[in-house]
């Protein structure tokens, strides 16, 4: 190897930093251990026996070209049974260049950066928000703007306040970031209404909104509100939406949405990236969605997840001292925790991982490093039980950190 490194790293390379939640996966991988650290989906969601069911037909019916390049911009039989879906789930009509396939959502987010983010470049999300948006993000130089959230989400207040002080900077956000559907990590969804005010105010300032969807589906009560998508109506949201957490996240199957102009340019950095997703697993994708499966394993995830939230739940309230808080979702994977006035997530994990349970630090999902009285839980990987053995050591540890 040569001897000095770091003189041929480029600039993103030394400035990007490994992702807190995996390097804190690692520590978690003792069988003893409960993790509530990942974003993962449960192993008894994969529905293995379709999967070996459609993986032989899509060899049978397509042949060499399922082991083939595909298009840069995606299978279009993917493609179109995806714009069937959001049709019928959403009331959208989108076109077929309205719509390309990513290997995964995390490849869309670095799309973004890479075709909207020049350093020192303005970028406005949620505080907190999902931390491969800002990793993404970070990686091209952007500067992040945090937008503290309430009940509803993003504050409309504070980001408008935002908008008029960057805008008298001289400056204009690329984009503004935001996951309005059981927020990662808060679990936070927004209503229809804040939706429209977030809307009103990037109508009011020409901002681009970014609308990241990755298991919008995934709702246990209640009823979705429109997309921003649908509510924008001027091409001036992207949705970015993805597999891993409704499907499978082995197979990396994402898709960007949004104005054909705009993904023309995702299409020739995506040349550049991988040239195009694996034909074989959009294939599959395809025909899952288009003879039934994936409404009908849907309903059996649901019920899954509604199950282990409620338990989680119910174990917080058991279990945790006066002075704990917690958001209640209505779907999705996550709730955040958020714990008495002074104390440390970052301080308390060493003594959580001594009492075999493990959670992902808030602070990492705040671009400003503020959040240290914060911590994410996933409820949808573990089973019920351990959800409910795990709270109640992570109530014993903040109990004992509380006595001082």
């Amino acid at each position: 190897m040569i001897k000095d490194l770091q003189n041929i790293l480029s600039r993103s390379a030394k400035s990007a930093k490994k992702s807190a939640i995996r390097e804190l996966l690692k520590l978690t991988q003792r069988p003893e251990i409960i993790s509530f650290a990942g974003g993962l989906p449960a192993p008894e969601s994969f529905p293995l026996e379709i999967l070996k069911k459609l993986s032989v037909e899509v060899l049978e019916k397509e042949g060499t070209a399922a082991c083939q390049y595909s298009m840069t911009e995606g299978d279009n039989g993917l493609r179109k049974a995806l714009i069937e879906k959001y049709r019928k789930d959403e009331g959208l009509e989108l076109a077929m260049e309205n719509i390309i396939i990513t290997t995964s959502s995390q490849q869309a987010l670095d799309f973004l950066g890479r075709v909207l983010v020049d350093p020192g470049d303005a970028v406005v999300c949620g505080l907190p928000t999902y931390l491969g948006g800002l990793q993404a993000f970070a990686a091209y130089g952007a500067e992040m703007h945090g937008i503290k959230l309430d009940d509803k989400g993003m504050r409309a207040d504070l980001l408008k306040a935002k908008l008029e002080e960057l805008k008298k900077a001289g400056k204009k956000p690329k984009f503004i970031y935001t996951v309005p559907d059981f927020q990662n990590p808060a679990g936070i969804t927004m209503p229809e209404s804040r939706r429209k005010e977030i809307l009103a105010l990037a109508h009011e300032y020409d901002v681009l909104v970014v609308e990241d969807s990755p298991y919008r589906e995934l709702r246990f009560e209640g009823k979705n509100p429109p997309m921003l998508y649908k509510l924008d109506g001027k091409e001036q949201v992207v949705v970015l939406g993805t597999f891993s957490k409704i499907f499978v996240p082995g197979f990396r199957i994402g898709w960007i949405i949004g104005n054909k102009d705009l993904l023309d340019k995702f299409v020739t950095v995506k040349q550049a990236a991988d040239l195009c997703t694996s034909s074989f697993v959009q294939k599959i994708g395809a025909l899952y969605l288009n003879q039934g499966h994936f409404d009908a394993n849907l309903q059996r995830v649901i019920a899954m997840y509604r199950e282990k939230r409620d338990a989680m739940l119910a174990a917080l309230k058991e279990h945790m001292p006066k002075g704990v808080s917690w958001t209640c979702p209505e779907g999705g994977l996550f709730l955040f925790v958020t714990l008495p006035d002074g104390m440390d997530a970052e301080k308390l994990f060493p003594k959580a991982i001594e009492k075999n349970v493990a959670y992902v630090l808030g602070s990492v999902f705040h671009c400003d490093g503020s959040g240290r009285d914060t911590m994410r839980l996933n409820f949808s990987f573990a089973p019920k039980e351990k959800n409910i053995e795990g709270i109640r050591r992570l109530a014993e540890v903040i109990k004992e950190a509380m006595k001082g």
